[in-house]
């Protein structure tokens, strides 16, 4: 983490990697196989286990579509970053 370029790469992808693993811990609290949960989706295992990777964004169609199947609450926020204090607190 202290080489800038691989910080800005790693920054890049956190969003993904969050994702995919809040679907992993879900599916698994589930019970479910990659399999189980392809099959309640319609579509295959390997769908699943690239959406587990974390390798790429799905659209928000799918992960809709996957929240729902695991009977989870799809909350997105967009908000601005913390802004430091323009005063201190004594």
């Amino acid at each position: 983490m202290r080489d800038p370029e691989f910080r800005a790469e790693y920054e890049a992808l956190e969003l993904e990697y969050k994702l995919a693993s809040t679907l992993i811990q879900l599916r698994l609290s589930k019970g479910l196989t990659q399999e189980e949960l392809a099959k309640k989706l319609h579509t295959k295992q390997a769908s699943i286990a690239r959406l587990e990777s974390g390798s790429s964004l799905p659209s928000l169609s799918t992960v809709k579509r996957v929240a729902e199947a695991l009977d989870a609450e799809l909350d997105i926020a967009v908000q601005p970053k913390s802004q430091p204090s323009t005063y201190a607190i004594p």
